[in-house]
């Protein structure tokens, strides 16, 4: 099975030169291969949202090699980085960060019109589908605040998966959800990575789902423990 994000020798360094120098990551080396449902897992404060940040290209390593659908990132400028992020990775984050003027349906649409320009009736006609496969047939036209916190989660993630994405981020998104809708987005992600074979890595600090993923990556004090490299057989 092919890798779609391979890490080698990862670090990241803060304030280089400066007083409060700090190493947050020392020398990462991970592999996730296409299809694979991961949980990225550790302490707070032990380098995990950094990891997640480098991995979705929204910060640069130190030092090392990031390659993300074999290509080596640290050869992209930042249109490229750009483009590449929007073509293969989708975001979800424990904060749904919909924009609150637009409506379910326009929130889904939104990486489609950032992308063209415009959202085309076959673009129109995926939304609602996933709108749909989520759990929100007939609640196209709400807006945030007109949705219970678990639905607009639903949004996030029917955004986040618009461009059926090779590989999904996400950062503690059940967070802030009670076990219920915790259990229903984690099974909606799930399904999503069986169906398209998206590979998955999602952050989070609930034992109970990270149990359920394939594998388990632990990171504490910057570093990946013994096993976290390797995808369990």
């Amino acid at each position: 099975m092919s890798a779609i994000v391979e890490l080698f020798a990862i670090r990241k360094v803060y304030g280089i030169g400066t007083p409060v120098e700090a190493e947050v990551l020392h020398g990462i080396d991970l592999r996730i291969e296409q299809g694979e449902f991961a949980a990225l897992v550790g302490p707070s404060g032990s380098g995990k949202s950094t990891l997640l940040n480098i991995i979705g290209l929204l910060e640069r390593p130190t030092t090392g090699r990031l390659e993300i659908d074999g290509r080596d990132t640290a050869a992209l400028d930042e249109s490229d980085l750009t483009e590449l992020r929007g073509r293969t990775i989708g975001f979800v984050f424990q904060f749904h960060h919909l924009l609150p003027g637009f409506t379910a349906l326009e929130n889904v649409l939104m990486p489609r019109i950032i992308e063209h320009g415009a959202a085309d009736d076959a673009a129109v006609t995926a939304a609602r589908e996933m709108l749909r496969r989520v759990g929100l047939k007939g609640s196209e036209y709400k807006r945030p605040s007109q949705l219970s916190g678990g639905m607009q989660q639903r949004v996030a993630i029917a955004r986040a998966l618009a461009l059926s994405p090779r590989l999904i981020l996400a950062d503690e998104p059940t967070g802030n959800l009670d076990t219920h809708s915790a259990d229903d987005i984690f099974a909606l992600l799930r399904e999503f990575n069986h169906d398209v074979k998206s590979a998955c890595l999602i952050v989070t600090h609930d034992p109970r789902l990270a149990q359920r993923c394939d594998r388990q990556v632990e990171i504490v004090d910057g570093r990946l423990t013994d096993g976290s490299s390797d995808p369990a057989s």
